[in-house]
C-alpha cells in the first residue's frame, strides 16, 4: 500500500495518490493531469479510478482529463449529477484496488452529493477515510454552498449533522483523516494547519464533533460564515458540467504580446490588466490601472474573489513565470487570457510607455503616523481583528472592498494594511484602479506592526491594550 498527499498551498488543497499492486486511484486532483501521471508512470502503476468527493466550487479538478488520458473510471458518491459519463456509486458500495478496498460513504451536508471515501488494508481493516470538505482538520465543511430554492444552509448542516455522526464518528479512532483542504480555505470557517489528523484526535478537539444536539450544531455550524468567494458558484457550475481540455486551454491562453499588441488589447471592452508579480516588484513600477495579485500568495483564490470570470485578462509576469500564471488561473476556471506581455515590465519601460508607482512605508514609521491621527485602513478578515486592530482603522475585509469603495474619501489619504504586506499591495491596485491616489501601504502589515509593541485596540469599542 502507498498514498502520497499532493498538497497545494496556494489553494490550500489536497489531492490523494493510493496505490497497491500496480494499480492507482486519483482524489480530487487538481486541473493539470502531469504531477498524477507522471507518478503512476515513475511507480510502473495504473491509474484505475479518479474519485471525487463532490462538485468543488474552488477549484476545477482535473478528473475529465486525467480519466480521458489514463482510460480510468470517474466515481462520484450518490445524488451526483454530472453532465459526463461517470460511475455515480451507491451509498456503501465497495471498490478493488489492488488488495485494498475503498468503501464509499453518502456524507452529504457541504453539498447533497458529498462523498467520503473509506480505505480498508488487505486485512479488511479501518485505515483511513479521505473525506472531502465533510470533515477538515479542526472544523467541518460550510452548508452554505449548495443553497437551492428547495434546501436551505439550515437543511445541508442538518445532513451534515447526521452525516457526521452516522458514518464519520463511527470509524476507528485510529483511522486517519485525509481531508481536501487546510488552512487558509475558504471552504471552512477555520480549518487547521494540519494536513491530516485522525478519527479520535477529531473527535477531541474538533468543536463539530462534540455532544450536541442537532439544532446546537446548526447553530454552530452556520454562525458567523462569511459571503463565499464570488467564483465559487461558477467553478462548481465548471465541474459538473465539464470543461474544455487543459490542454486546449493552455495553448488559447498562452500569448506572447509584444507592448504595441498589449497596447490594443488594452483597449478590449472590460479588459482587466492583471500583474502578477511580487508586490516589491509592482510598488517599483506598473502599468496604471493593473491589479496586483502575486504569484507568491493565493494568487487563484483572490483573482476569483475579485475578478469577474467573464472578462477577459491580460497578463504581467516574471520572465519565466508566464506558463504558471495561466495555469494557475485555469485551476480557478478563468480561461479568457487574451496573453500576456512579451519580456514583461522590462519591454514596457523600455518602450517608454508610461507607469505608476506605489509609496511604501515600514512599519515603524507608519506606528508614528498612525500615533498622529493618519487614517488607517485594515484590510485583513473579521477573524483576524480579535488579535487587535489599529485604534480608528477603517476595517474593510479585501474580499468586499469594490462593494464598500461609497465608505471611503477620495480626498483623504489612508496608510493601507494587512497581516503581512500581500493583500494591502492588492488593495492600493484596486484603489488606484478607482481612482483613489492617496495611499501608503504598510510593508510587514500588522506582523511587523506588532513586533514594535504598538498597543491596538480590539474591534466594536473595547478598551485599549498591548499585545
Amino acid at each position: 500500500m502507498y498514498i502520497q498527499q499532493l498538497y497545494t498551498t496556494c489553494l490550500a488543497e489536497a489531492a490523494y495518490y493510493i496505490e497497491s499492486n500496480g494499480e492507482a486511484a486519483i482524489i480530487d486532483p487538481l486541473r493539470e493531469t502531469e504531477p498524477y501521471m507522471d507518478l503512476a508512470k515513475a511507480r510502473n502503476a495504473k491509474i484505475k479510478y479518479v474519485f471525487e468527493t463532490h462538485f468543488h466550487a474552488d477549484f476545477v479538478s482535473g478528473h475529465i482529463d486525467l480519466a480521458r488520458k489514463t482510460n480510468s473510471t470517474i466515481v462520484y458518491g450518490p445524488k451526483a449529477k454530472p453532465d459526463y459519463d461517470a460511475y455515480i456509486a451507491k451509498d456503501n458500495e465497495k471498490f478493488t484496488l489492488g488488495d485494498l478496498t475503498i468503501k464509499v460513504l453518502h456524507t452529504p451536508g457541504h453539498t447533497p452529493e458529498s462523498a467520503s471515501y473509506l480505505l480498508l488494508d488487505q486485512d479488511n481493516k479501518e485505515y483511513a477515510v479521505f473525506t472531502g470538505d465533510t470533515l477538515f482538520v479542526g472544523d467541518v465543511g460550510r452548508p452554505d454552498l449548495a443553497v437551492k430554492s428547495d434546501l436551505t444552509q439550515y437543511d445541508l448542516a442538518g445532513m451534515l449533522y447526521d452525516s457526521l455522526n452516522n458514518k464519520i464518528k463511527t470509524l476507528a479512532d485510529e483511522t486517519i483523516v485525509y481531508p481536501a483542504h487546510g488552512a487558509g480555505s475558504a471552504c471552512g470557517k477555520n480549518i487547521g494547519k494540519e494536513t491530516f489528523s485522525t478519527i479520535g484526535h477529531q473527535k477531541k478537539f474538533n468543536y463539530a464533533l462534540q455532544e450536541m444536539s442537532k439544532q446546537e450544531f446548526i447553530k454552530a455550524v452556520t454562525e458567523g460564515l462569511s459571503a463565499p468567494p464570488k467564483y465559487f458558484f461558477h467553478d462548481a457550475a465548471i465541474n459538473q458540467k465539464g470543461y474544455q481540455s487543459i490542454d486546449e486551454v493552455m495553448e488559447k491562453n498562452t500569448n506572447e504580446l509584444t507592448v504595441e499588441d498589449f497596447e490594443k488589447a488594452m483597449k478590449i471592452q472590460n479588459v482587466q490588466v492583471l500583474d502578477t508579480r511580487n508586490p516589491e516588484e509592482f510598488e517599483l513600477g506598473f502599468i496604471p490601472g493593473s491589479i496586483n495579485i502575486g504569484l507568491n500568495g493565493q494568487y487563484g483564490p483572490w483573482v476569483g474573489a475579485l475578478l469577474d470570470p467573464k472578462n477577459p485578462l491580460l497578463l504581467i509576469a516574471s520572465k519565466g513565470k508566464e506558463q504558471e500564471a495561466v495555469l494557475r488561473l485555469a485551476r480557478v476556471g478563468y480561461e479568457n487570457v487574451s496573453g500576456y506581455l512579451k519580456d514583461g515590465m522590462q519591454a514596457w519601460t523600455g518602450a517608454g510607455k508610461k507607469t505608476d508607482t506605489v509609496e511604501s512605508f515600514e512599519a515603524e514609521e507608519f506606528v508614528k503616523k498612525a500615533k498622529a491621527g493618519e487614517a488607517v485602513l485594515d484590510v485583513r478578515k473579521p477573524g483576524e481583528h480579535a488579535s487587535g486592530v489599529i485604534p480608528g482603522a477603517q476595517l474593510i475585509d479585501l474580499s468586499v472592498l469594490n462593494e464598500n469603495l461609497d465608505k471611503l474619501d477620495k480626498q483623504k489619504h489612508y496608510f493601507v494594511h494587512c497581516a503581512g504586506g500581500y493583500r494591502s499591495m492588492i488593495a492600493v491596485s484596486l484603489l488606484k484602479k478607482m481612482g483613489y491616489e492617496n495611499l501608503t501601504n504598510v510593508l510587514g502589515g500588522m506582523a511587523k506592526i506588532k513586533e514594535l509593541g504598538t498597543k491596538l485596540a480590539l474591534p466594536e469599542g473595547n478598551p485599549m491594550r498591548s499585545l
